[in-house]
């Protein structure tokens, strides 16, 4: 199982503590350090489109040049904005066997991982 995020996000920081405590392997992937590839972009786009991890709520997005924001009308400027700035990516990214899920939610993890 892979867990993508930042580590000094808080959400990312609940979510870690939820599977430790629930003893549940992972290997982490840290944006800031390692980035994120195009092809794994595409990949969660496939699966879940990218408005589903594109974190608009945040204050990346929110800093943004409101033409940069206008510049965001579909797939490629999107994945090409987030591999830019990956701290707009909706956080944590859980991938397990088929299993993909974005952000932390206690019941969703409980009903996944069984515990």
């Amino acid at each position: 199982m892979k867990v993508y995020g930042i580590t000094n996000c808080n959400t990312v920081k609940k979510a870690l503590d939820w599977l430790k405590s629930n003893k549940v392997d992972y290997e982490f992937h840290d944006f800031k350090k390692l980035g994120i590839s195009t092809e794994k972009l595409d990949e969660w786009n496939t699966k879940a489109g990218y408005e589903k991890f594109m974190n608009k709520q945040g204050l990346t997005w929110k800093q943004l040049d409101p033409s940069v924001k206008e510049s965001i009308t579909g797939k490629q400027p999107a994945l090409k904005l987030l591999q830019q700035k990956t701290s707009m990516i909706k956080r944590p990214v859980i991938e397990d066997n088929g299993f993909l899920y974005f952000g932390f939610d206690e019941h969703v993890y409980t009903g996944h991982f069984g515990k």
